[in-house]
């Protein structure tokens, strides 16, 4: 495993961490000290938003996505190659065109701020911005391997074992 991959995922878990420990602490300000906050919410709600991105950009590999490849899966290997090519060249174009105006929002922003925490929102959604750019760089790696004639067949489900 590459050092950059172990740093995603490093990041990954102190997000987790972030959001157990501040469910812990609302939980116990408010049935041990009659004290309701609301900061430990908006602190998990952003933690999980930059988990669940973070992990989709970094630290989840193609073969670990959820696929519906029952039309690929049936295919042969120069249709599942096109197939991939137009998939890939889909989500570049898409993402790429939707990536300005996803710039656009994030920037505005930063005139509100969150309730609890005081952070502006677009350091708060940044996280879609990085997302959306290693989606795009990963799609056009995808794309590379298929043009040079990598087939793109994923690992067949019956065939591997959980991991130990």
């Amino acid at each position: 495993m590459s050092s950059l991959h172990r740093f995603a995922e490093v990041i990954a878990a102190g997000l987790l961490a972030i959001i157990f420990v501040a469910f812990i602490v609302q939980i116990g300000l408010r049935y041990l000290f009659n004290w309701p906050v609301g900061w430990t919410a908006e602190l998990s709600v952003v933690a999980w938003l930059w988990l669940v991105l973070w992990g989709a950009a970094f630290v989840l590999k193609d073969e670990e996505e959820i696929r519906i490849d029952f039309l690929s899966a049936h295919a042969g290997k120069r249709a599942r190659i096109v197939m991939g090519i137009v998939g890939s060249t889909s989500i570049v174009v898409l993402f790429g065109m939707s990536l300005p105006a996803a710039y656009d929002y994030v920037s505005f922003m930063k005139v509100e701020k969150s309730s609890y925490l005081n952070t502006r929102f677009d350091v708060l959604f940044s996280i879609y911005i990085i997302f959306s750019v290693a989606v795009i760089a990963r799609n056009l790696w995808n794309l590379g391997q298929l043009l040079l004639g990598k087939d793109p067949a994923g690992i067949d489900a019956t065939q591997t074992t959980a991991p130990r």
